[in-house]
């Protein structure tokens, strides 16, 4: 017996679970070409979006994103057969297949892949986010997508409300970031400005009751520790190396800066947001 088909014939084993033997099997067509974001962006358009690892799994099935389906390497399936077991898992298909027929599938040679897809809900608009929140992030340009994963992370941990992202911003359900947030970036609404609507969504946004604060390293900029924190608040932040347009630096209210040391030009952008949301979260200096 060929080590595929021993691997085939454990799977059996394991109710719900189904072998892929051909890479070609359009019942995992959902997970082609993962390193390619333009093939992606295209395939995924705002049906779907992936994750990877056990942990961002989870976390999609917590956030109530309706699964679409899940493929595993053989040396995966163990540890995910007490998810499978999750009520939300109920009708789920789950796709084994070994090493071979994944890197064909996937396009590059993933090792012990645990992937999955699941249906996006449609985003709110700025307005309907803005409605219900008292802290947001506003991202302008972010093309980095383990940036804004390590943004959605530190909000969902520091308490910011949602996330408003420009409309030249990566999509934020991109896999790495799922991955890099830890599937928090589910539990944390977004909504995208229109490219008619920037950068006057943040003169909406003032029109709503919040302060602006756009980030920069800019000496003139009014230190972070300095401002009082407002009852309704968006931090600004801009893509790194190249920074905030001057039209979103003159649309927002304050141009902040968290000091640092001399010999240091900058920060990285998720390390700058978690920062200042630590800060703004700290119980005094509220008015």
């Amino acid at each position: 017996m060929s080590v595929s088909q021993g691997v085939s014939a454990a799977s059996e084993d394991v109710e719900g679970v189904t072998y892929i033997v051909d890479p070609a099997d359009p019942r995992v067509d959902d997970y082609r070409e993962l390193n390619s974001i333009a093939v992606r962006a295209e395939m995924e358009a705002d049906e779907y979006f992936m994750g990877e690892g056990y942990v961002p799994i989870d976390r999609m099935i917590d956030s109530g994103h309706r699964m679409r389906s899940v493929l595993l390497h053989p040396k995966r399936l163990k540890r995910f057969i007490p998810t499978m077991s999750r009520p939300e898992m109920a009708g789920v298909p789950v796709y084994v297949a070994d090493q071979a027929v994944l890197a064909e599938i996937v396009g590059f040679n993933m090792d012990r892949c645990c992937l999955a897809s699941a249906f996006r809900f449609p985003m709110p608009t700025v307005a309907e986010l803005s409605s219900t929140s008292r802290r947001l992030v506003v991202l302008e340009a972010l093309n980095d997508d383990q940036n804004v994963g390590a943004i959605a992370r530190a909000s969902r941990a520091f308490g910011i409300d949602g996330i408003v992202i420009s409309p030249t911003c990566n999509d934020p359900y991109q896999r790495r970031t799922v991955r890099v947030s830890m599937g928090e970036i589910l539990h944390v609404p977004v909504a995208r400005a229109d490219a008619k609507d920037w950068p006057d969504a943040l003169y909406s946004l003032s029109d709503l009751g919040f302060e602006t604060w756009a980030l920069t390293p800019d000496a003139a900029a009014v230190d972070l520790w300095d401002m009082d924190v407002p009852d309704r608040l968006a931090i600004v932040l801009g893509a790194e190396g190249h920074g905030l347009e001057p039209e979103t630096m003159g649309a927002s209210t304050h141009r902040v800066r968290i000091p640092i040391s001399t010999g240091v030009d900058s920060l990285n952008v998720g390390h700058a947001a978690a920062i200042t949301f630590a800060v703004i979260g700290r119980p005094m200096r509220a008015r």
